[in-house]
C-alpha cells in the first residue's frame, strides 16, 4: 500500500539527511530537544523552507503542485498563530459548529477582535482555520503548549476524532511524554546530530 506521505533523503539546514514514511490514520509523535530540528522537519516538509531530498503525497511530488495547493493538503499548525485582520471570523471562509464546539467555543467567537484572545485561543482557532482547507496531513507543532488541561483534552480529543473519521496523517511534536504516549500511534525523536531515531527517546 502507497504510503500517505513519503520523504525521501530529506536534508534542510542541519536536519537530515532523512527517509520517512506515514501512513493515512497514523499519528507519529516527534521529540527531542530544542533546537533539534524539528520545527525545521515540519517547515520543509511543507515548502517553507529550502531543502534537498523529496516528499510525496501519494504518488504528488511536492514539486508537481503549486505551494498554495501544497500547503492545504499538508496543513502546518506552528507554535505562534498569525492573525492579520481584526476580528476572528474574517480568517473563517465557513464555519464548522461542530469542531468550534469541541474547541470550546460557541459561533459568537466570531465576533471577537483578536486582541481580546488570549494565546490559547488564538491556537484552538488557528487549529479550527486550519481545517478548513480539509487537509490529508496535520503537522502539529507544539499545539497545545498554550493550553490548560481541560483544552489540552478539547484539542487531543479532536485530532483523534478527525484521524480516525477522515483517516489523516498527523505528525505531532509534544514536549510532554505523557502526551506523546496518549496521542501517538507510532513515536520518534531527534537526537543532537538531526537525526530520526524509533522511540521516544530522552529529552
Amino acid at each position: 500500500m502507497t504510503p500517505l506521505l513519503s520523504i525521501k533523503q530529506l536534508s534542510t539546514h542541519h536536519v537530515g539527511p532523512l527517509n520517512l514514511e506515514l501512513a493515512a490514520g497514523e499519528c507519529l509523535t516527534l521529540a527531542g530537544p530544542s533546537g533539534s530540528g524539528k520545527t525545521l522537519l515540519l517547515r520543509a516538509i511543507t515548502d517553507l523552507d529550502p531543502h534537498q531530498g523529496e516528499v510525496l503525497l501519494e504518488d504528488k511530488s511536492c514539486h508537481s503542485m503549486c505551494a498554495h495547493a501544497w500547503r492545504k493538503q499538508l496543513g502546518l499548525l506552528p507554535a505562534e498563530s498569525q492573525w492579520w485582520l481584526e476580528r476572528v471570523g474574517d480568517h473563517f471562509n465557513g464555519l464548522d459548529e461542530p469542531c468550534l464546539a469541541e474547541l470550546g467555543f460557541d459561533k459568537g467567537v466570531m465576533d471577537w477582535d483578536v486582541s481580546r484572545c488570549s494565546t490559547g485561543e488564538r491556537q484552538r482557532l488557528a487549529l479550527l482555520r486550519l481545517l478548513e482547507n480539509r487537509p490529508r496531513v496535520l503537522l502539529l507543532d507544539e499545539p497545545t503548549a498554550s493550553l490548560d488541561a481541560k483544552n489540552v483534552a478539547r484539542v487531543e480529543a479532536l485530532v483523534e476524532r478527525l484521524r480516525q473519521e477522515q483517516a489523516l496523517g498527523v505528525i505531532w511534536v509534544s514536549h510532554d511524554p505523557e502526551q506523546v504516549a496518549r496521542v501517538g500511534t507510532r513515536h520518534l525523536h531527534f537526537d543532537g546530530n538531526g537525526q530520526l531515531h524509533e522511540g521516544v527517546g530522552q529529552w
